[in-house]
């Protein structure tokens, strides 16, 4: 029986079936213990929001900087939050939403690495 990938709820990360899953698999949605755990709450919410609403304001094709968002949500102590606002991204790019970049190319939601930039996705 082939089980496709699923996308983990919390980090945005792709996962595979594994065999401790197999009498649950239609119900799991976190990809590790540590995300079940850290669940997307109100702050991951308000992360979305302000991507959003930075892109909107930014107009088609312009990105934005995971910092921007996160300084949107808490400017006196943002840094924190980036981890957070790159999850977001990512659970919004595989959403269909937003797209992340490296160098102005689109990149694997799931498998980036290094500074990024968010812009909406073109099919908006």
């Amino acid at each position: 029986m082939d089980h496709p990938p699923k996308i983990c709820a919390t980090c945005g990360r792709p996962f595979e079936w594994r065999a401790k899953w197999a009498a649950e698999w239609d119900d799991v949605r976190y990809c590790s213990t540590g995300c079940r755990r850290h669940k997307p709450g109100a702050l991951d919410g308000q992360l979305e929001a302000a991507i959003a609403a930075l892109l909107e304001a930014r107009g088609p094709g312009k990105t934005i900087c995971p910092s921007e968002a996160a300084r949107a949500v808490r400017p006196d102590d943002w840094r924190p939050l980036m981890e957070r606002v790159r999850r977001a991204a990512r659970r919004m790019a595989h959403a269909g939403a937003v797209e992340i970049t490296q160098k102005g190319r689109v990149v694997d939601p799931g498998g980036f690495r290094g500074p990024i930039r968010i812009r909406r996705a073109e099919n908006l």
